[in-house]
């Protein structure tokens, strides 16, 4: 027994650096997921005229829009506690597409919180713009940044931009399905039209992006991308997107909100395939080869997973405490 217990901390102690890549691409799927959709809900803000619909769209994400941000701060600490040349090369290499993403969150969030200082209706349309600006510009450049990485493509190639492009989309049908699982039935009815269209073009997008990689062999890609298991997430995203779809026109929204969600935790499982085991390919770096000393590595690991386990328990219990929907001017309780 105890000659099995150590060749299982052996071997678990061998596998670092593949669970801390694991890790750093479980923040990533998290921020995506959950940054994606309050992106989304900023982008459909702007189909609302109506005042009413509008202190509505931000009463749904009000409570968690700010915590959903602790996934991005999440990525980049992993990447750069395990990762650190990763992490630096990443910031060297795309400087101001990360410095444009930031200043695009630093937009979206000052947005609602600057126009409620004045009634004015001038300066309300001025920082809805902000809102809707920083929401439509964060995922575009941060998936744009995320297509450099992974396909080591110029910034305005298209596999770079179709990634781009890609996680606007999917933000938008997740912002939608959110909104129609907390909203009323008139509002809710309107938005799922652009969850719905949203969904389509976003899988168009994906057989456009892969369809470009295999043929221009970006990054060295083209054989991942025509693998069994690319292959497979492919599909799940198509049964994926046309289920959810299905369910949305059947009024199903707190099940479409689950399938939708899927989308961009399956895109992430991708990305994190085409990274595999390679992790930087603009300089051929692999997850071995990029990982920090054994020491600091288990250091980072005894320090750093407990306090992961502690954000997840916290993010259980924020979305159970506002898990119902919208009433007059806050959740149901």
């Amino acid at each position: 027994m105890t000659e099995l217990v150590l060749l299982v901390d052996a071997y678990l102690v061998d596998a670092l650096p593949e669970i801390w890549f694991g890790a750093v691409m479980f923040a990533l799927a998290m921020y995506v997921v959950l940054d994606g959709f309050d992106f989304g809900i900023g982008m459909l803000y702007a189909t609302r005229d109506d005042e009413h619909e509008k202190e509505t769209v931000l009463t749904a994400f009000g409570p968690v829009w700010d915590a959903n941000e602790v996934w991005v701060v999440a990525f980049g600490t992993m990447l750069l506690a395990a990762f650190p040349r990763v992490y630096s090369r990443v910031l060297a290499d795309h400087y101001l597409l990360a410095l444009g993403f930031v200043l695009a969150l630093l937009f979206r969030g000052l947005g609602p919180e600057m126009r409620e200082q004045r009634d004015d209706e001038r300066w309300k349309r001025y920082w809805d713009y902000s809102f809707i600006g920083g929401s439509f510009l964060a995922p575009l450049l941060f998936g744009t940044l995320a297509g450099r990485w992974i396909f080591d493509a110029p910034t305005l190639s298209l596999p770079a931009l179709l990634t781009g492009v890609g996680l606007v989309t999917v933000s938008v049908a997740t912002g939608a399905a959110f909104l129609t699982a907390k909203t009323r039935p008139r509002l809710a009815s309107d938005l799922r039209t652009y969850g719905i269209v949203a969904t389509l073009v976003y899988l168009i997008g994906v057989v456009a992006l892969l369809t470009t990689v295999v043929v221009t062999d970006a990054g060295g890609a083209a054989e991942t991308v025509l693998s069994l298991p690319a292959g497979a997430i492919v599909v799940l995203s198509v049964v994926t997107g046309g289920g959810g779809s299905v369910l949305a026109l059947r009024g199903k929204y707190r099940a479409w909100l689950v399938s939708a969600l899927g989308l961009p935790a399956l895109l992430s499982l991708l990305v994190a395939l085409l990274l595999y085991p390679t992790i930087y390919p603009p300089t051929g770096l692999t997850v071995r080869e990029a990982v920090v000393s054994p020491l600091a590595l288990n250091l980072v690991t005894i320090l750093g997973f407990p306090a992961l386990l502690l954000v997840l328990w916290y993010f259980k219990f924020l979305y159970g405490v506002f898990s119902g929907p919208i009433e007059g001017e806050g959740y149901k309780s």
